[in-house]
């Protein structure tokens, strides 16, 4: 069995966990973990606020960890975590406008690079290639 894992919390870390625990334009997983460090703080163990949170006990443990290494930063998601952007009709008359204007050529490998940079947009260069010969042929042979 895993020794208990409990934090102490000074007036001001739990003035602002419950202040970011209460902020509606914070993530609601951040708000989470933001209470489970009180009630961890206020003497709850891990099993109990796993039940309450109805999540995996090694969830609260890790959540403890993160803010012991971590402090308040380790409360939100890591980068690279969750859905990337997609690529959206603008993105690709962006590609289209880019092509028209520009006298050079580009290959996919060099477009999707040019996307990244520019829009933020994370495709291969496969993706790329098949979103503009389906853009393309429904420009010219409309349904």
């Amino acid at each position: 069995m895993p020794a208990p894992l409990r934090i102490i919390l000074t007036p001001e870390e739990d003035l602002t966990l419950r202040e970011l625990r209460l902020a509606q334009t914070v993530p609601q997983r951040t708000r989470d973990r933001a209470h489970i460090l009180r009630l961890n703080a206020q003497g709850w163990n891990t099993p109990a606020i796993s039940a309450m949170f109805e999540c995996h006990q090694h969830t609260v443990r890790k959540t403890i960890r993160r803010w012991e290494e971590q402090g308040l930063g380790g409360l939100w998601e890591a980068p690279g975590r969750g859905a990337k952007p997609r690529c959206q009709a603008e993105d690709l008359q962006y590609v289209k406008e880019l092509l028209a204007q520009e006298t050079r050529t580009y290959n996919s490998t060099q477009l999707v690079k040019k996307l990244k940079q520019e829009r933020n947009i994370d495709l291969s260069s496969d993706r790329l290639r098949r979103l503009l010969k389906k853009k393309l042929s429904l420009e010219t042979h409309p349904h």
